[in-house]
């Protein structure tokens, strides 16, 4: 098993800067992806970026240019750096680590953080 914690959520104004932090802790050395996704209102959950394991990342055009994941492998910690933040990147944010056996996939979420951005 794998526990996720999300932090660092808030209300900000647009133009705004936010970094958010994701902490596992559990069987954390069967993980092959961390990933970050976004819900906003009304809508499915979206995916928004990802750090392999070997370190590589891709992020969803929509982000990229403005958002960065990153993980500090001696923390057990990932984080998205959110910067230029637009009032459609409101909604609640969430962390995932993801694990393959053979061809299928395994997920776990964190309980999501909520991310408020004003006009």
């Amino acid at each position: 098993q794998v526990q996720l914690v999300e932090s660092g959520g808030g209300l900000v104004q647009a133009g705004g800067s936010l970094r958010l932090s994701c902490a596992a802790s559990g069987s954390i050395g069967s993980i092959n992806t961390w990933g970050w996704y976004r819900q906003a209102p009304g809508k499915q959950r979206e995916f928004l970026a990802a750090v392999l394991s070997n370190g590589g990342t891709n992020h969803v055009d929509s982000v990229k240019g403005r958002f960065t994941i990153s993980r500090d492998n001696a923390k057990n910690t990932v984080y998205l750096q959110m910067n230029s933040l637009k009032p459609e990147d409101t909604g609640v944010y969430y962390c995932n680590a993801r694990r393959w056996v053979a061809t299928i996939p395994y997920d776990y979420w964190g309980q999501g953080t909520q991310v408020t951005v004003s006009s």
